[in-house]
């Protein structure tokens, strides 16, 4: 059977660069940081002091001051960029079959703001008399059954959880859903707000985040001096529609999905395999899926965390696929821009490739210094390149092993 084509007609974004795409995108293109001082605690007594923090969000832009309070933080995000990305799409919902139309959106930790007050009121009042919203606040799926609430959508409703390669196995699992014939649409990317005192303190200390004090020198992916990521948070969601059922409602196509790779380190619960012989394999499972060939390959948009063990193991991991190739892709980390929207980040950079491809423009790896002959590609430092590019990958790996890779095309109609 021939596979469907599936193409993306909608998206939206609450990031730390901006509270819509188009904010976020242009925050990109100039090259700028959203990593400053923590300002939604106090946190004097920790040794983590920054983090890429959603500014000035208000969540009732989109959702009254009932639903608002009955949601975490990471829901508001993901509802706010769902509301976005559909309107964008058009999509008359009075005039589709709902039960073909679906969510899959990701969250590595889900509510942890939540879980960690009611906790704490728990301890204090009884654990008997906690919110009645606690739990529904605070699982991982809730972001998606939102969505799936507000438009009225019947169809198949997950929430991948992958830590940091979820939100990208969100896409390409509502990828192969639409491919395959089981819907027409598919709502799909990941949330995330992790930015607590808890989540902090617990990554801090398994040393996996920075602790540098200057935002220039804090996410530096495939720098020298990189020395753990910087956490961030927000949501992406994009409309996935399958292409005959978007050219026949006159859908503007933003771009194409054609490529899903998904593997396994299974080597340590949080660090990846040094050889990258796995992540390798997610690429080459997904140029095979897509049928490209790895030199059509323009653009990778890196899993690029600025740890050291990341950095160096996803650049062997590239040279593995790509071969001499590899010297000539560019291949850039928008989380010197972000930080780690951990389930979020693979949704967010696949907006940032199906844009760089739509806008002939590669981002930067900003705040790059010192080079690591262990990172030794064109990561496009400090500034971002205009540059006719047809076809971007994203990769994404997470704790566990987890490693994804999307393969995105550049709508030329």
């Amino acid at each position: 059977m021939e596979k469907r084509r599936v193409v993306i007609t909608g998206m939206g974004a609450v990031t730390p660069l901006g509270h819509t795409v188009q904010e976020t995108w242009d925050a990109v293109r100039a090259g700028a940081c959203g990593i400053a001082p923590i300002t939604l605690y106090d946190h004097s007594s920790q040794k983590v002091s920054l983090a890429a923090e959603v500014k000035d969000f208000d969540p009732t832009r989109v959702l009254d001051k009932k639903e608002a309070r009955r949601m975490d933080r990471f829901t508001q995000f993901a509802v706010t960029a769902a509301v976005e990305a559909m309107a964008q799409s058009g999509l008359d919902l009075e005039r589709e079959d709902t039960s073909r139309m679906g969510v899959s959106v990701s969250s590595g930790i889900g509510g942890i703001s939540t879980i960690q007050s009611c906790c704490e009121s728990g301890q204090s009042r009884g654990f008997d008399k906690v919110s009645p919203f606690f739990i529904p606040m605070a699982i991982s799926n809730l972001a998606a059954g939102h969505i799936a609430i507000r438009f009225g959508l019947h169809g198949m409703c997950i929430s991948p959880v992958a830590a940091c390669a979820g939100g990208s196995n969100a896409l390409g699992d509502a990828f192969r859903h639409i491919r395959d014939g089981y819907a027409e649409v598919m709502v799909a990317g990941g949330a995330e707000a992790s930015i607590t005192p808890l989540a902090i303190g617990g990554f801090t200390s398994m040393s996996a985040l920075t602790t540098a004090s200057d935002p220039a020198r804090a996410s530096i992916p495939f720098d020298a001096e990189r020395s753990g990521f910087v956490m961030g948070e927000g949501a992406a969601i994009l409309v996935l529609e399958e292409l005959e059922h978007a050219r026949a409602r006159g859908a503007q196509i933003l771009g194409e999905i054609t490529g899903y790779g998904a593997t396994c380190d299974a080597y340590h619960i949080t660090a990846p395999d040094p050889a990258g012989a796995w992540s390798a394999a997610c690429m080459e499972q997904a140029l095979a899926d897509a049928g490209t060939a790895p030199e059509a390959v323009d653009y990778i948009n890196a899993h690029g965390t600025s740890t050291p063990l990341n950095d160096s193991g996803e650049t062997a991991a590239i040279r593995k696929v790509f071969g001499g190739h590899a010297d000539r892709l560019m291949v850039s980390s928008t989380k010197s821009m972000t930080g780690h929207l951990l389930g979020a980040s693979g949704a967010v950079e696949a907006v940032f490739c199906v844009l760089a491809l739509k806008d002939s423009f590669v981002p930067a790896t900003i705040h790059y210094q010192v080079p690591d002959p262990a990172c030794d590609l064109d990561i496009v430092p400090n500034e971002g390149r205009q540059a006719d590019i047809h076809c971007a990958l994203s990769d994404s790996l997470g704790f566990g092993g987890h490693n994804t890779c999307l393969v995105f095309q550049k709508w030329e109609g």
